[in-house]
C-alpha cells in the first residue's frame, strides 16, 4: 500500500511498484488507509510518510500493526537526526520490519532495493507457522537424542577479498512433520531445561567432523559456537570442551566462542574462570551483539575477549543515520586500538558492503554474502566456489 496525500508523487510511486510486478493499493490519508486495510485483511508492505495530517505515520503504524495488517514498512521523506534509529526500535516493538527509507520521489532502483528486503535472499529459516504447537521438553529432548537438531553454518567473509574466513555454527530442527524449524522453536525449551550444553556438544561433534573433512582437502574452516552466560557458571565446561577438541585433534585457534553482552552483566568468578581457561587453551572469544546493551566497554575491559561482533542494527541504520555510521567507524577504530578483530553483522546490500569497506571494515556477516547452510552445502561451496 502507498499512503500519501500528494497525488502526483503517489501516482509515480504506484507506477514504479507496478513496473516491479507488485499489486498496489493506495490511500490519501491514514484513516482511509486503515479502512482499506481492514477491508482486504492487510498487506505485506506499507510505504508512508511519518508527517501526515489528521493522523501521523506513527499512530497509523501502531493501529495497523496491532491489528496484524502489515509486515514491513518503508518510510518516505527526509527525517530529522535521530529519528531513523528510534524508528528501528519503534517498529521492532510493533513486530513490524522497517525495510528502509526512500526519497519522496524515489527511483525504481531505490524501491526495488528496499522491497527486496521484505523477503531477503538467503533467509536463514522459515518463520514458525501459527499452527505449530509449543514443543515440550520431552519432544525437544527426543529430537536432540534422535539427531534431528542439525548444525547450520552462517559464513563470515572478508570484505576485501570476498573469501569465506569462518562460519558461525547455528542450529536447526529437521522436524519429521513441520520441516526445517529455526532455533526459536526449541532454544527456549533447551534453556529452561538446562540442556544448552547437550546442544553445544552435539553441534561441536557435527561441526568438528565437517572441519576434519575440510582439513583433509587442505582447506581451513574456522568455527564459532554460541555460549550462553548460564553455561559459564557450571563447573567443568571448559574441560569438556577441551576433551572434545582433543578427540578431533582440532587446532584450538580455529575455534571461537561467541557470548552476548547482556548475559555477562553480572559475570561470576566461575564464569570469568571459564572464559580465561578457554582463552588459555588458545580459543577465541567474541563479544556478540556489541553495542546492543549497556556495559559493552566495561565488558571489554573486564573479560578476555579478542573479537567484537557489532550488532546488526547499526548497519541497518547506517545509510540514513550518520550516528550509526559514527558508531561503526568508532567501533572499528576501537578494535584496532585494542588489537581485536571486529566482525560487522547484518550486511544485506552491496551498498552497505561498499560503505563498510570504505570505513576499513575487514570482516562481515550477512545475507549479502551467503545464507545459513547445511554442512553438505557448506562443503560444496568450499570445494567449488573460488
Amino acid at each position: 500500500m502507498i499512503l500519501g496525500d500528494h497525488a502526483s508523487q503517489r501516482a509515480i510511486v504506484v507506477s514504479l511498484f507496478r513496473r516491479l510486478g507488485h499489486a498496489v493499493l493506495e490511500a490519501t490519508h491514514a484513516i482511509e488507509a486503515l479502512a482499506i486495510l481492514e477491508s482486504v485483511g492487510g498487506v505485506d508492505v506499507v510505504l508512508c510518510d511519518l508527517s501526515m495530517s489528521d493522523m501521523d505515520g506513527l499512530e497509523f503504524l501502531q493501529h495497523a500493526a496491532q491489528r496484524g495488517w502489515l509486515h514491513g514498512v518503508i518510510v518516505s521523506g527526509h527525517q530529522p537526526p535521530g529519528i531513523n534509529q528510534a524508528l528501528q526500535q519503534f517498529t521492532r516493538l510493533l513486530g513490524v520490519r522497517l525495510l528502509g527509507h526512500v526519497d519522496k520521489l524515489a527511483t525504481l532502483n531505490q524501491l526495488e532495493e528496499v522491497v527486496h528486503r521484505h523477503q531477503p535472499v538467503g533467509d536463514v529459516a522459515p518463520a514458525i507457522s501459527p499452527e505449530l504447537p509449543l514443543f515440550t521438553q520431552t519432544q525437544v529432548c527426543d529430537a536432540l537424542a534422535a539427531g534431528q537438531l542439525h548444525a547450520y553454518y552462517q559464513p563470515k567473509f572478508s570484505l576485501w577479498t570476498q573469501e569465506m574466513v569462518g562460519v558461525e555454527v547455528l542450529s536447526r530442527w529437521q522436524h519429521p512433520l513441520y520441516g526445517l524449524l529455526p532455533a526459536m522453536a526449541f532454544m527456549p525449551v533447551l534453556e529452561r531445561g538446562g540442556m544448552l550444553d547437550d546442544l553445544l556438544f552435539a553441534q561441536m561433534h557435527q561441526a568438528l567432523t565437517l572441519q576434519q573433512h575440510v582439513r583433509a582437502s587442505d582447506m581451513a574452516l574456522n568455527l564459532a559456537f554460541n555460549l550462553h552466560a548460564q553455561q559459564l557458571a557450571q563447573g567443568g565446561l571448559s574441560r569438556k570442551i577441551e576433551d572434545v577438541m582433543a578427540t578431533f585433534k582440532v587446532p584450538h585457534a580455529s575455534v571461537t566462542f561467541e557470548l552476548t553482552e547482556s548475559g555477562l552483566l553480572e559475570a561470576s568468578a566461575s564464569s570469568l574462570a571459564c572464559l580465561m581457561r578457554l582463552r588459555l587453551l588458545g580459543c577465541n572469544l567474541s563479544l556478540d551483539d556489541f553495542g546492543a546493551g549497556y556495559s559493552s566497554l566495561q565488558r571489554l575491559c573486564q573479560l578476555p575477549f579478542n573479537e567484537i561482533k557489532l550488532d546488526a542494527e547499526f548497519v541497518r541504520g547506517m545509510t540514513a543515520d550518520p550516528r550509526c555510521r559514527a558508531v561503526i567507524h568508532s567501533t572499528l577504530a576501537l578494535g584496532d586500538s585494542l588489537g581485536m578483530t571486529v566482525v560487522v553483522e547484518g550486511i544485506e546490500t552491496r551498498e552497505q558492503q561498499r560503505q563498510l569497506l570504505a570505513m576499513g571494515c575487514r570482516v562481515g556477516q550477512g545475507y549479502v554474502y551467503a545464507q545459513a547452510m547445511s554442512g553438505e552445502q557448506l562443503l560444496w561451496r568450499l570445494q567449488n566456489v573460488a
